[in-house]
C-alpha cells in the first residue's frame, strides 16, 4: 500500500465526517442569531468556511480512496492491467492533493493568514530575459487566481520597453488569500533558451516575488511629513501613455526609502489610497522584522531583505521540470504550471513549510 494512501485513510478515520458535520451545525446556529458585530459571530463565519472546506475535502478523499481500491481490483485482469496502473497513478496524485489540503486546514493558523494578499513580481538578474520571466510569473499567478475564482486588482504594472515587465503589483482581493501565497516570496530562477538567443544556448535568469498581507489605513499611522507624493501619467507596453491625465501616483517614504507606485485606474484619489495601502503593508513587514530581532539590509525596492536572496524555486524548461528547493520536490508539467496550474505546488509547499513554522 502506498504511504500516501495509508496516511489518507488515517486522517479520514481521525477526523470523522459526522464530527465535522456536527461542528458545522453548531457554527450555523451561532450565525443564525445574526449579531453581525459580535466578534463571536465573525469568528464563527471564518470557522464555518474552514469546516465546510474540510468536509468537502474529506468526502472527496474518501471517494478517491474507494476509487483507488476498486481500480486496484482490475489488476487481476490482463486486459485492464495497464489502464488500471495509469488510473491508480492519477488517483494517487489526487489523493495526495486532498490530503495536503486537509493537513493545511487542521494546522494552527499563522499570523495574518486571514488577510488578503498583495503580491509583487520584479525581474532579477538576466536583463531582458529576467523581465520576460517576471511577466510570465505575473501571468501565471493571474491565471491561477482566475481559475480559482479569486478577484484580482492590479495596483501597478510597469512594462519594460525591450520586453517583459519591470514591476507588477496586484491584490488578490479574497479573504485568507495571504495564507495561500505567503510562501511564494523569494527568488524564482528560470533556465531556458531566451527568444533573443540565436545560438540556442540555455540562459539562467531570476525574478523576485514578494507576498504581503494587506493592512487597512486604520492599522498604522504614518507621518505625512515622511512622505513625498508625485503624480504622473500611466504608461503601457512600449511606453505609450494609457491615460491623458496625471492619475498615476508615486509615494516615497523618506525614513525607509521605500517607493510605491499605483496606476491602476483613472482616479488619482483611488490610486493614492491604493499606494498607501501597499506602503503600509511594507512598513508592517519591517516592523515585524524588527520585533523578531532579525537584522536585515533593506533596499529601496525590497522589504524582504535576505529572504529574497534565497532561491526558492527553479523552472527548467528544457527538462520540463519545476523544483521547489525548500521541500525538495519536483513537478514535470511546466507548460501547465505556467498556464496557471500551480495549485499542487502551492498546496505542497504550504503543507510542509507550515509544519516548520
Amino acid at each position: 500500500m502506498p504511504e500516501i494512501l495509508k496516511q489518507a485513510k488515517e486522517i479520514v478515520l481521525r477526523l470523522q465526517v459526522d464530527n465535522v458535520k456536527q461542528k458545522i451545525l453548531e457554527l450555523d446556529q451561532i450565525q443564525s442569531k445574526g449579531n453581525y458585530n459580535d466578534p463571536e459571530f465573525i469568528r464563527s463565519v471564518k470557522e464555518y468556511n474552514t469546516q465546510s472546506e474540510m468536509l468537502f475535502c474529506i468526502l472527496n478523499l474518501n471517494k478517491k480512496i474507494k476509487d483507488y481500491e476498486e481500480t486496484k481490483d482490475l489488476l487481476s485482469d490482463p486486459l485492464m492491467e495497464n489502464m488500471a496502473y495509469e488510473d491508480m497513478s492519477l488517483i494517487q496524485k489526487e489523493i495526495e492533493i486532498l490530503y495536503n489540503k486537509i493537513k493545511i486546514l487542521i494546522l494552527k493558523p499563522l499570523a495574518e493568514d486571514d488577510k488578503k494578499a498583495i503580491i509583487e513580481v520584479r525581474p532579477g538578474v538576466g536583463g531582458v530575459e529576467a523581465s520576460l520571466f517576471a511577466e510570465d510569473l505575473f501571468r501565471m499567478y493571474i491565471r491561477y487566481c482566475n481559475e480559482k475564482g479569486y478577484k484580482v486588482e492590479n495596483y501597478s504594472l510597469e512594462y519594460n520597453p525591450e520586453g517583459g515587465i519591470n514591476e507588477a503589483v496586484f491584490l488578490v482581493n479574497e479573504d485568507n488569500s495571504f495564507s495561500k501565497f505567503r510562501f511564494e516570496s523569494g527568488v524564482h530562477r528560470v533556465q531556458r533558451v531566451p527568444s533573443t538567443e540565436s545560438l540556442g544556448r540555455i540562459h539562467t535568469s531570476t525574478a523576485s516575488v514578494v507576498a504581503m498581507p494587506k493592512f487597512e489605513s486604520t492599522d498604522l499611522k504614518i507621518d505625512p511629513n515622511d512622505l513625498r507624493i508625485d503624480v504622473y501619467r500611466s504608461s503601457g507596453p512600449g511606453g505609450q501613455s494609457v491615460n491623458t491625465t496625471d492619475s498615476a501616483v508615486r509615494i516615497f517614504h523618506i525614513p525607509t526609502k521605500i517607493t510605491v507606485t499605483c496606476q491602476n485606474g483613472k482616479s488619482q484619489h483611488k490610486n493614492k489610497e491604493t499606494a498607501m495601502s501597499i506602503l503600509m503593508s511594507k512598513l508592517f513587514e519591517i516592523e515585524k522584522e524588527k520585533k523578531s530581532s532579525v537584522e536585515k539590509e533593506l533596499r529601496s525596492e525590497s522589504i524582504k531583505g535576505g529572504d529574497r536572496s534565497v532561491k526558492i524555486r527553479t523552472y527548467n524548461f528544457p527538462q520540463g521540470r519545476i523544483t521547489d528547493h525548500r521541500i525538495g520536490k519536483s513537478w514535470f508539467n511546466i507548460d501547465n504550471v505556467m498556464a496557471g496550474a500551480i495549485d499542487d505546488i502551492i498546496t505542497s509547499v504550504n503543507t510542509e513549510l507550515r509544519e516548520k513554522e
